[in-house]
């Protein structure tokens, strides 16, 4: 039951009873990241979400989104029950002012056995939990790879022995991902996952952050600032409550069914705290060139949490996703 309506949210209900392929795994892939938003809302409605996967595949099914624990956490779950042979690994995200390491702020994937012409090994890595990360499964072979308007590389980690290191693209809000070889199961997770949910240092706590991914970019929205990557950037602020839910639900599919009225009320009174405050400590150091975004997924262990993309002018605001 979970996994039928799991993939209705991902509009493929058809793949309930297909064989496991390469082309199944990316058109998987490809749904979760622009369907199912990266956000750490219920951090901010002051709600415990649990690790565990059936827990995490429920709240996707209900129309909820979440960080790497909950999102790849979840699609294990989906995909060793279509028939995938998946393995979760320990990993560790580094932001633009940290080291690498294997840090366990990171649930990575990775799925074997399904190969094709351009994979002929069959091993793929796969994260839905990176925000601006992939938009597709890649080949686990050191390369280059392309997706959009990002390049993004893999090559063995200077940091896991016999692990992997993800490069993102210069413009990408995270330097890079690290990941050990060895199979983990969710418990490798539960002291990181109680530090980003409730650490005053967790970026998860500090900034109210939501993204999603196509083929042609990302939606960012941090704090009360909404921002496009794609071939170009352009943010805007959402000045209202009607404009923040609006863009909730119009860009990242979040309706927020299973939020009273009351609820959006003291969440929205949160964010626009947290940015004005932002704005009235931020306007005597703002630099000359906006500083690009940290993500979530590394903000949240970061000592410091880079600011948000303040809009130099009143650009027009990013696009809903097609």
């Amino acid at each position: 039951m979970i996994v039928s309506g799991y993939l209705r949210r991902l509009g493929l209900a058809a793949l309930l009873d297909a064989p496991p392929s390469a082309d199944g795994l990316r058109a998987l892939h490809r749904a979760h990241v622009e369907r199912v938003p990266y956000e750490v809302l219920d951090v901010w409605l002051g709600r415990a979400t649990p690790l565990a996967p059936g827990a995490s595949a429920r709240r996707i099914a209900a129309g909820r989104g979440g960080y790497c624990f909950h999102l790849n956490g979840a699609f294990h779950l989906l995909a060793r029950t279509l028939g995938y042979d998946v393995t979760r690994h320990v990993g560790g995200v580094q932001g633009h002012d940290s080291e690498p390491g294997v840090t366990a702020n990171h649930l990575v994937l990775t799925v074997r056995g399904l190969p094709d012409d351009g994979n002929p090994g069959g091993e793929w890595l796969v994260d839905l939990g990176l925000g601006d990360g992939l938009h597709e499964p890649i080949p686990l072979v050191a390369g280059t790879y392309r997706q959009g308007p990002f390049v993004y590389g893999l090559r063995a980690s200077a940091v896991a022995p016999g692990g992997w290191r993800l490069d993102h693209d210069p413009r990408g809000s995270f330097l890079g991902m690290d990941f050990g070889p060895a199979a983990t199961g969710m418990s490798a997770f539960t002291a990181m996952h109680e530090h980003l949910t409730t650490s005053s240092e967790s970026g998860f706590v500090r900034v109210a952050t939501v993204q999603r991914r196509d083929a042609s970019g990302v939606d960012m929205l941090r704090g009360l600032v909404l921002t496009r990557v794609g071939q170009g950037r352009r943010s805007v602020t959402l000045d209202t409550a009607r404009d923040y839910y609006a863009a909730l639900a119009d860009v990242f599919g979040l309706t927020l069914d299973d939020v009273d009225a009351g609820e959006r009320e003291r969440l929205f009174h949160r964010v626009r705290a947290a940015h004005e405050t932002w704005l009235a400590t931020s306007t005597a150091t703002t630099p000359t060139t906006t500083p690009a975004a940290t993500p979530a997924t590394v903000s949240a262990t970061a000592p410091a949490v880079a600011p948000l993309a303040r809009p130099a002018a009143a650009p027009s605001p990013a696009p809903s996703p097609a």
